[in-house]
């Protein structure tokens, strides 16, 4: 899994209990789920499909690093699925898995479309063919 995403546990993340807000953690989850897809895809018109049961192991604190980490599992007709993972950084902790998220691309007209796709594209080969 490559995680490519950092965030830094703030007094506005966390929860009554004083640890990170689990829908903030999902909220990033997400919008992290999303700018690896429009990189895969170069398309930025997608949306979030599906997200399965979330595992929810650790938490954080404030002051704490929050890694995320995304693999690919399955590229469908209009679709990409993968996976996640959660880290603290400071405590080595899983926060926390998903096993499934999906995410759809959309064409001019907001309808799922084809993108062609079959395997993970990194952006320093695309560089290298222009």
């Amino acid at each position: 899994m490559r995680f490519h995403t950092r965030k830094w546990v703030k007094p506005e993340d966390l929860n009554p209990n004083g640890t990170l807000f689990g829908g903030r953690l999902l909220e990033w989850i997400d919008e992290e789920a999303a700018l690896y897809t429009i990189v895969q895809l170069e398309n930025s018109k997608i949306v979030t499909k599906y997200i399965s049961e979330i595992n929810f192991m650790a938490s954080a604190k404030k002051g704490d690093i929050v890694e995320m980490g995304m693999e690919v599992t399955k590229f469908g007709r209009s679709s990409i699925s993968m996976k996640c993972e959660a880290r603290n950084m400071m405590t080595r902790e899983t926060i926390l898995t998903v096993d499934n998220i999906i995410m759809v691309n959309l064409g001019k007209d907001g309808k799922p479309t084809p993108h062609g796709k079959t395997r993970v594209e990194f952006v320093s080969n695309r560089l290298k063919d222009k």
